[in-house]
C-alpha cells in the first residue's frame, strides 16, 4: 500500500527536497515535484531524486496548444518520470496527442511509459468560486466526471481529482483508470488551504488508486513516522474493502 502514497515536495530548494527523499524513499511510492521546486532548481531535480532511488511525479499541469504539450511530454518521458500531469480543460485533442507522445517517446528512448494524469478541478476551489469566478454553473462533480470521461476517451491513464469526486468518477470510468487524489488529510493534520478533503482511509475505500500528501508529512516533527501512520490508515481501509 505504501506504493500508493505520493509525497508532495512543496519545498523551495534541492537540499530540502533531497532530505525528504533520503528519509522517505523506503516509506512511500513516489515524490511529486510541483512548479515551486521545478522552477527553483530546474529539470535536473528529477534526475537527482531518481539517483536517490525515488520515483517522480512531474506535476506541472501542462496546458497549451497540442503540439507544445506533445513535445514537452516527450522530454518528460525521456527523463523517465513515473507520472506527469496536464489540464483536462485543455481539451480532447490536447490530451490525445499527449498520450500518444508519451507512448511514442517511451518506444523511441527505450524507457517505461509514464502515467499521464488529467487534472480536473483543483482541490482548493469551492463550489462558490467555481460558479462565480470560473463561470461554470453546474456542480463541480458533474464537470469532474465529464472531464474524466473525456480524458479516458483520449487515452490518458487517469485523473487528478478531489476525494469528494472519487465515487462518481469510479462509477463513470470503471476500474481500469487511475484516480490520484490530493486534498488528503489524516485526522491528526490541519486542512490548510484545501477545501474538498478526506482522510486516507476514506479515500482508499471510495476507490482512489494513489494519494498525494504534502504538509502533513513534510512539516511533521518525524516525517517518516507521519508517512507510516498514513500508510496504516490506508491499510485499514483495504481490510474493509
Amino acid at each position: 500500500m505504501k506504493d500508493k502514497l505520493i509525497v508532495a515536495l512543496d519545498v523551495p530548494s534541492r537540499q530540502q527536497a533531497l532530505h525528504f527523499v533520503d528519509i522517505l524513499r523506503d516509506e512511500v511510492g513516489c515524490f511529486k515535484i510541483g512548479m515551486q521546486l521545478y522552477n527553483s532548481e530546474g529539470p535536473d531535480i528529477v534526475r537527482d531524486i531518481q539517483t536517490l532511488g525515488g520515483r517522480v511525479f512531474v506535476d506541472l499541469k501542462f496546458h497549451d496548444i497540442p503540439n507544445t504539450v506533445a513535445q514537452t511530454t516527450k522530454i518528460i518521458t525521456q527523463r523517465q518520470a513515473y507520472m506527469f500531469s496536464l489540464h483536462a480543460s485543455g481539451g480532447f485533442n490536447m490530451m490525445q496527442v499527449c498520450a500518444q507522445a508519451a507512448q511514442e517517446a517511451a518506444i523511441e528512448y527505450h524507457v517505461p511509459k509514464p502515467m499521464a494524469l488529467a487534472v480536473t478541478v483543483l482541490t482548493s476551489m469551492s463550489q462558490k468560486v467555481f460558479e462565480e469566478e470560473m463561470g461554470i454553473k453546474k456542480p463541480i462533480v458533474e464537470q469532474v466526471v465529464y472531464w474524466a470521461q473525456l480524458a479516458q476517451k483520449a487515452g490518458v491513464d487517469g485523473v487528478v481529482a478531489s476525494p469528494q469526486e472519487i465515487t462518481a468518477i469510479r462509477q463513470a470510468v470503471g476500474d481500469d483508470f487511475a484516480i490520484v487524489t490530493p486534498g488528503v488529510r489524516p485526522l491528526w493534520a490541519a486542512s490548510n488551504d484545501q477545501e474538498r478533503i478526506m482522510t486516507p482511509k476514506e479515500a482508499i475505500e471510495k476507490g482512489a488508486t494513489h494519494l498525494v500528501v504534502g504538509r502533513p508529512i513534510t512539516t511533521h516533527r518525524n516525517p517518516k513516522e507521519a508517512a507510516r501512520m498514513i500508510v496504516e490508515e490506508m491499510m485499514a481501509a483495504k481490510k474493509n474493502c
